[in-house]
């Protein structure tokens, strides 16, 4: 897997999208991030290196303006920390529960972008 960090600005606002088209995209690149947790392909410490970035938060909360997404990035940040604050056993089991819960954030904002297009 790609240590190199995504940009999500130079992805997203390259792209000619409209703001809501940025939210979609957003969403489906999440959902792969989210994906590669999941399935061990990347670690939480991994992930937030290549994705859940300060210059990738900063731009989803000035760009894309929207609750879901901020709060995908915000749980993402989060993450590599579960498994220095509680035991490998109870931390798997909330990184679970974590990815669970951003990944309704993903599929909100694909609907919510699909209801308004």
């Amino acid at each position: 897997m790609t240590t190199t960090p995504i940009s999500l600005q130079q992805m997203l606002s390259a792209a000619g999208l409209s703001t809501g088209q940025q939210r979609e995209l957003f969403a489906l690149v999440a959902l792969g991030v989210l994906e590669s947790l999941e399935n061990k392909l990347l670690t939480p410490a991994e992930a937030l290196r290549v994705f859940f970035t300060f210059d990738n938060c900063r731009f989803v909360q000035m760009r894309l303006q929207s609750e879901p997404a901020d709060a995908i990035m915000s749980q993402g940040v989060q993450l590599a920390d579960l498994f220095d604050a509680l035991p490998d056993s109870d931390a798997s089991r909330e990184l679970a529960t974590e990815i669970s819960v951003m990944r309704q954030h993903c599929l909100h904002l694909l609907e919510t972008e699909r209801l308004v297009a």
